[in-house]
């Protein structure tokens, strides 16, 4: 079964930027080879409405046997008000809160994003998942694209 995978639009953007690029580049690599289901959103969409156009076209060229698209709905709404009001994100930092909530509540095996500060974060990720516990929605795994370059065993 093919690890299913929601990336929020830093990893789509990493993949023009200096910093991010090489691993980027992987990890989607590895999409094109169609090892993974991706999952975009709404909140995804809107955001790179925002984007050059290099950056949304490379969006579409993820196989479309392998994308996945998820709205928003009240419980995923819901949830992410609850790290907003209990302090793990700020107000200004909602989109974030909705990406995360959309990946635990259609309970996906991973999110992989670029933004260490409100996301990709050891203290943040562990406030997440006691929540999600307390509600009874499963641990939500997030990890960087780095996490999922293969590395060849050549020993």
């Amino acid at each position: 079964m093919k690890l299913r995978v929601y990336i929020d639009t830093s990893v789509v953007g990493g993949y023009f930027d200096d910093e991010f690029e090489e691993d980027t580049k992987r990890f989607f690599e590895r999409i094109f080879k169609k090892d993974f289901l991706v999952y975009f959103s709404e909140i995804s969409e809107a955001e790179l409405s925002l984007a050059p156009g290099f950056v949304k076209e490379l969006k579409d060229k993820i196989p479309s046997d392998c994308y996945r698209y998820l709205e928003l709905d009240d419980e995923i709404r819901e949830l992410a008000e609850t790290y907003i009001n209990e302090k793990i994100l700020g107000k200004s930092s909602l989109d974030d809160a909705y990406h995360i909530a959309l990946a635990t509540i259609n309970r996906l095996d991973v999110l992989v994003s670029w933004n260490f500060k409100h996301i990709v974060n050891f203290d943040k990720i562990k406030l997440f998942n006691s929540i999600n516990l307390r509600l009874g929605y499963p641990l939500i795994e997030i990890r960087s694209p780095k996490e999922f370059v293969s590395h060849e065993n050549n020993d």
